[in-house]
């Protein structure tokens, strides 16, 4: 008998368990995330990553059931939502539980990119983790927009109006754009229903790219507040389950705790109160402000005058992420050993927050200058900052030659 019909003969004569491992290794690939070798020294900044993955399937379940009972139409739309909240059992918590989530998805993924940051995850060789990530970035910024749009409230319909109405500062192609955005001449059911088909779409394909992303950082692992790589794998990691399984698991409840806390309390809190009026295309709002995660880059937008430029400046901000494995060439990967690092990456937070601010403020002086000196301050961070640093600064004597010294150094 050869060998091919002995395989066979074991699967046909094993478990089920082993009938469906043998056709599909689910069992085997679970296996290898519990044995999952971590880095031993990983903080709580490390447990972001999970509580994206929860934040992730919270929106997909809650927008799942919410779907069910909304209605795409520019007539109906509003009033779907309103019988969602009083008529559909449960709808109010379902409709606030997805609001609120996507809220809370964005505060874990800034606090995500931010670690990343400081602790140079981006460096090699695990660019493409950071590429990958910076992807899930984009995607969750489109879904979110249009997300905004689907209540059919006065900002959604507005914010829907300037936003879209940005790509026509596009050379030759703009105007292009626009219609295909619209389906129409303006902002209307077309653009409602497309929005809608979107934002039902793009979380799956998030999902997709979340899985990249973890097989992305599952081939060289994760990093470590020391940067330095593991050299000793006995003594330097332990297995994912379950010593990191349940420390995520603290920080999940946390997670929920805080989320239903907000939901129950505060679950308007983050939102604006122009939403609750139905869209009127004849009445434009005083103050036309987006959702909270887009401030910072509605800042950069209306700090410059010129309309091209502006959408160049707020579409900038987002792609220089993309490049910046190639901007801080800096041996050390950890902001944790670089002096001259911490300083500006410090500034580079405060900075940013001061924009998300700005960007709530009306477009009216000192705003407007504050708004273009943050912006200045912004893009230094990365195109002169860190390339600087990269040739100039330091190495310092303190990074640890692995994480085994650095445990040992602390006892």
């Amino acid at each position: 008998m050869s060998n091919d019909n002995k395989i066979i003969d074991q699967s046909k004569t094993g478990s089920v368990v082993d009938w469906i491992e043998y056709r599909l290794p689910v069992f085997s690939f679970i296996k290898h995330l519990c044995d999952y070798r971590t880095p031993i020294n990983l903080s709580f900044m490390w447990n972001f990553g999970i509580l994206a993955g929860i934040a992730l399937v919270v929106q997909i379940v809650t927008g799942l059931f919410l779907a069910m009972h909304y209605t795409p139409h520019v007539a109906h739309a509003f009033d779907s939502v309103e019988h969602i909240m009083r008529d559909v059992q449960y709808g109010w918590l379902l409709r606030y539980t997805h609001a609120v989530g996507a809220s809370f998805f964005f505060i874990v993924i800034f606090a995500h990119i931010a670690r990343g940051l400081y602790y140079g995850s981006y460096k090699s060789p695990r660019e493409i983790v950071w590429i990958c990530g910076v992807i899930l970035y984009v995607l969750m910024m489109a879904t979110a927009f249009m997300g905004y749009v689907l209540p059919w409230g006065q900002m959604s319909f507005w914010g829907a109006t300037v936003i879209t109405n940005l790509f026509s500062a596009i050379p030759l192609i703009g105007d292009s754009i626009v219609s295909l955005l619209w389906g129409g001449f303006s902002v209307d059911n077309p653009t409602l229903n497309r929005f809608f088909v979107l934002h039902y779409l793009i979380p799956f394909i998030i999902a997709a790219f979340a899985v990249i992303h973890v097989i992305a950082l599952h081939q060289f692992g994760s990093t470590n507040p020391t940067g330095v790589e593991v050299k000793n794998v006995k003594k330097e990691t332990v297995p994912f389950h379950p010593y990191y399984t349940y420390k995520d698991l603290v920080y999940v409840v946390i997670f929920f705790l805080v989320l239903f806390m907000m939901i129950a309390f505060l679950p308007d809190y983050l939102g604006h109160p122009d939403n609750y009026i139905e869209a009127n295309p004849m009445i434009t709002p005083s103050h036309i402000v987006p959702e909270w995660y887009f401030l910072p880059f509605y800042a950069i937008l209306r700090a410059i005058p010129d309309k091209l430029m502006g959408v160049l400046g707020m579409f900038g901000a987002i792609a220089v992420l993309f490049v910046v494995p190639w901007l801080d060439r800096h041996p050390t990967k950890s902001g944790k050993y670089r002096k001259y690092f911490k300083i500006a990456y410090w500034i580079f937070i405060f900075n940013f927050l001061c924009l998300m601010w700005l960007g709530g403020q009306e477009a009216a002086e000192p705003y407007l200058t504050l708004s273009r000196i943050s912006l200045c301050i912004y893009f230094s961070y990365f195109l002169v900052a860190l390339p600087l640093l990269s040739k100039y600064e330091p190495i310092s004597p303190d990074i640890p030659e692995s994480i085994e010294s650095s445990l040992k150094s602390k006892g």
